[in-house]
Order: structure tokens, then C-alpha cells, then sequence
């Protein structure tokens, strides 16, 4: 793969900022989850709704942004002159990471037998939501390595004591992939499409190509008695190709804008893309509804021709307008991202553990809950902002 003498040498803070706005909507619906009585269009909709609501974009928005920095990633590490067994390396560690994360999430959340544990389920939750910050984090060249190999090591052999801790509630011991979490899904995603993209040196046709192919492994996922599901690890390659068909929009979005300078003209080859994912969930719609829990063929596409109209607005705003001072308030998330996200759940399991109650009842419901989510929120990125001056920034 050859290093690309354009715009990927360069920061493009559009993708920061919807990085950012990403995950500040994320955190706030994921907190909003849990209030009472609020409008289902502040919510997920059901699995047998033919609709989707903002919420819904959320999780696509985000694989979305992955595809977008997979080109400037790529020729950041060849700039910096890594070797193809380098990048392989940095990659698969990458994808593990995010997938071994998303399975102790989940495992936190249900399917253990709690009288049947060493210590409380709310602990264990505790601890595998906080080990990835002394593993993962991004120390600086001045921390003392010693120290930096007791915390990352540490790290590592709690979460195997974690394993072994962890009592399903059929009485065996260890945690399961119930489901990979969304960080777990992210992490396939992001593989599956990093794999192709370097075998087809990032070139643009290979990757439409390739979101073709994504997209009718989705159609044939949703289609009952379909070979797919006969067979275990076809299905499995194939559930994983429905988000990689975000990534891989990403990727030819981040493509097709970047190939060249930064130009006020139109970019009607954007523009096209954006108008194709629309007219293609249109057009599957009246056979496989849209629908985020069930993944449908157009749920993505909705969701990829929404982003990318998202994103040509931020584009056009910062890039060639250069109105960018308001986004400082978002940055703060886009810098951290995984931290941020682990963060409210660490908060969760920390007050569950040692049974704290801070946040009164009267805003777990209406539109005080709604209030308190967005407070929430704001206290988030706040908080970012204080990691960040600290060093203290997760980087897989």
C-alpha cells in the first residue's frame, strides 16, 4: 500500500466533531434508557417496528465515523514508516481489544448467578469496567515504566481472575459471548473491513465492490431458511458484514471527500453515494422493513445516506467555512472516546457496588429524567477534559 499525498497527511477536525457529537448523543441516550415515561422517539424502537428514530442512529453513526479514519489511519502508520507485520499487529490488537471489552460488558449486565459468586455481581461489574483504563491507557514516554507494567499486567490478571469468578447462572464457570456488546461489534466490523481495505490497497472501486457484497450478506441474513444459516461460521461472517457495511460507507465517503484539496465546489460524487443509500433502503423496504434491532438491509442504508448528509454539513461549516470555535464543547469526547463510553458504567457499577444513591427519584422519569440525562452528559465531557489534561486517554 502506497502513502497517499493529499489530504489524509492532514487532521480534518469535521470528523473530530462528528466523532464528538456522536458520543455526547450516545451517552445521553444510553443514560435516557433507563428514565420512565419518555416519548418513544427518544428511544430505541421495538424489534416488530418498521421505523427508526434518532436513537437508532447512533450505533451506525459511530461504525460510520470508524470507516472515515481508516484511510487517515493507514497512511499515518505508513508515513511514520510501520511495516505491513506492524500494522497487521496494531489492527488484530486493536479488534481484540474492543471485542474482549464488549464481552465483559455484557456479561456485567446479565446471565450470572450472583449467590453463587465469590464476590458481589455489582464488584465484578465494577472491576471489568475499570481494568481497561491500566491496560489500555495511553501512557506518556516520561510514566515510569515499572509502574506502567504493574498497572497494565495488573490489569490484565484481574480480568482472567474476573473469568474465573464469574458464575453463569446454569452453574458454569466463565464468561460467554452472549452477544459481543457494541464495542464487540465495532471490533468485528472494524477487522473484517481492515482486512479487505489492505488487501485492496484502499482502492475506491474495491471498497464499493466490497459494500456491495457487505450489504448482500445482509439481505441474505434476513432471509429465513437462507444458506447462511445452515451453515455456523457463514452466519456468523455474514451477521458481521451488516455493520461492516457502515464501516465500509465510511471508508468510501472519507474516500471520495479527501482524494484531492479541500474545494468550495459540489461534490456531486458524495452527494450520489448519499442519494444511492437512500433510494436503495427505499427500495428494500417493503421487504425487509427498517428496523436497528434486526439489523435490516435498510436501517443501514438510511442510516449511511443520513450520516453522510451529516457529515457534508460539518464538512461544509468547518472545512470551508471555518466555523469551528463550537465545537470545542464536543471535542473534549472525540479525543477519548472509549474512555467516555466505559465511564458512565464504571460511575453505575461503583454506586450499585457500595449501594450510594445520589440521584433522586423524581429525575428517573419525564421530562426531569430527560434533563438530568443531558446534565449527565455535559458532566461527561466535562470530565473528559480533566482525563485528557491528565494524560489519562484509552488507546487500543
Amino acid at each position: 500500500m502506497k502513502i497517499k499525498e493529499d489530504l489524509f497527511n492532514k487532521r480534518i477536525i469535521s470528523i473530530d466533531a462528528f466523532r464528538g457529537i456522536t458520543i455526547f448523543i450516545m451517552i445521553f441516550v444510553n443514560e435516557l434508557a433507563s428514565i420512565k415515561n419518555v416519548p418513544q422517539w427518544m428511544k430505541h424502537m421495538p424489534a416488530d417496528a418498521d421505523a427508526m428514530t434518532f436513537v437508532d442512529l447512533v450505533f451506525p453513526a459511530f461504525l460510520f465515523i470508524v470507516g472515515m479514519s481508516i484511510p487517515f489511519a493507514f497512511n499515518a502508520r505508513l508515513i511514520k514508516g510501520d511495516t505491513p507485520k506492524t500494522i497487521w499487529t496494531h489492527t488484530l490488537k486493536r479488534a481484540l481489544a474492543l471485542i474482549i471489552i464488549g464481552v465483559y460488558m455484557v456479561n456485567a449486565e446479565y446471565g450470572y448467578d450472583a449467590s453463587k459468586m465469590v464476590i458481589s455481581a455489582a464488584f465484578w461489574g465494577l472491576l471489568a469496567y475499570s481494568m481497561p483504563i491500566p491496560i489500555w491507557n495511553k501512557y506518556d514516554k516520561s510514566f515510569p515504566k515499572i509502574t506502567k507494567n504493574i498497572l497494565q499486567y495488573g490489569g490484565m490478571l484481574v480480568l482472567v481472575a474476573l473469568y474465573f469468578l464469574y458464575v453463569q447462572e446454569n452453574g458454569e464457570i466463565g464468561i460467554t459471548p452472549k452477544w459481543w456488546g457494541i464495542l464487540g461489534l465495532i471490533g468485528w466490523a472494524y477487522l473484517i473491513t481492515v482486512v479487505y481495505y489492505w488487501f485492496v490497497s484502499g482502492k475506491l472501486i474495491a471498497m464499493i465492490a466490497f459494500l456491495f457484497v457487505c450489504l448482500a450478506a445482509n439481505i441474505l441474513n434476513q432471509i429465513e431458511g437462507s444458506f447462511v444459516h445452515e451453515i455456523k461460521w457463514i452466519g456468523f461472517i455474514a451477521g458481521h458484514m451488516t455493520h461492516a457495511t457502515l464501516v465500509s460507507a465510511g471508508v468510501i465517503i472519507s474516500l471520495l471527500f479527501f482524494e484531492g484539496k479541500i474545494s468550495e465546489k459540489i461534490n456531486w460524487k458524495v452527494i450520489g453515494f448519499g442519494v444511492l443509500f437512500f433510494v436503495l433502503g427505499y427500495l428494500l423496504r417493503p421487504y425487509y422493513e427498517v428496523s436497528k434491532v434486526r439489523g435490516t438491509p435498510s436501517w443501514v442504508l438510511y442510516s449511511a445516506g443520513i450520516c453522510t448528509v451529516i457529515f457534508y454539513f460539518l464538512y461544509w461549516l468547518m472545512e470551508i467555512k471555518k466555523q469551528t470555535k463550537w465545537s470545542s464543547f464536543f471535542m473534549p469526547a472525540a479525543a477519548n472516546p472509549l474512555l467516555i463510553y466505559i465511564l458512565p458504567g464504571i460511575i453505575y457499577y461503583f454506586n450499585l457496588a457500595f449501594k450510594i444513591h445520589i440521584i433522586p427519584d423524581y429525575f428517573r422519569e419525564g421530562t426531569p429524567g430527560i434533563i438530568w440525562s443531558l446534565v449527565f452528559s455535559t458532566i461527561m465531557l466535562f470530565a473528559m477534559r480533566i482525563f485528557n489534561k491528565y494524560k489519562i486517554q484509552l488507546h487500543l
